[in-house]
């Protein structure tokens, strides 16, 4: 009974997980249909005149806005529970997907994007050091499978997806703080520049650390 509480606990949380992830997976695509076929005045290039006029700025923020609704699309059942031991193969490919589009493409454009955007030297730094972390964690998740140690591989791989699920938060809780606060428009963009990516991590450190504890906790029990 108490096996098939627990089954039924993980059913519903991974129905939930779906639910939320796939609706705000689908406003994203929403988002990035905008673009397609590709126009150099719609939605948020309005406010890129001058930059949107540079070809690398244009290579940057087109392969950004591609690659990354293909990585949130790879990433979302590579989290869901047993995934990976029910579908080892499928997970390992999705893997290779989301790794090499993160590193190769996805993280590289965000830095350049980065650099450009606004707001200032504030959000500058935000925006360049979640562009460096989602590298680095994506990279340390892909070097701690090649080593087999499972533990660190899933730790890294949770901080890469907090980073990949930003874009995502950053536009819920810029909507939050506009509907409840209404403060100026680039106070808020300052605001959830930060918060949009910070937030994410905390909670996937709080996570790691009671997975953890529990973990030893039990063991020491046993």
């Amino acid at each position: 009974m108490k096996r098939l509480a627990l089954s039924n606990k993980s059913s519903l949380l991974a129905l939930g997980y779906l639910i939320c992830l796939g609706y705000f997976t689908y406003l994203m695509l929403l988002i990035t249909a905008q673009y397609i076929p590709i126009d150099f005045e719609a939605a948020f290039l309005k406010l890129k005149e001058a930059e949107i006029k540079l070809v690398h700025y244009q290579l940057a923020f087109f392969t950004h806005v591609f690659t990354s609704i293909v990585v949130l699309l790879v990433g979302i059942p590579q989290f869901l529970p047993s995934f990976s031991f029910r579908f080892p193969r499928v997970h390992q490919g999705l893997g290779k997907i989301y790794v090499f589009l993160i590193l190769g493409l996805a993280s590289p454009s965000g830095l350049v994007m980065a650099y450009y955007a606004n707001g200032g030297i504030f959000t500058q730094v935000s925006f360049s050091l979640q562009a460096i972390l989602w590298f680095v964690f994506t990279y340390l998740g892909y070097y701690y499978i090649r080593q087999k140690d499972l533990e660190k591989h899933r730790n890294f791989m949770l901080r890469s997806f907090a980073l990949t699920l930003s874009a995502i938060s950053l536009r819920l809780l810029k909507w939050i703080i506009v509907a409840t606060l209404q403060p100026p428009p680039m106070d808020t963009y300052k605001t959830v520049a930060w918060l949009g990516w910070l937030l994410n991590l905390a909670i996937v450190e709080c996570y790691i650390w009671y997975a953890g504890h529990t973990f030893w906790a039990k063991k020491h029990l046993s």
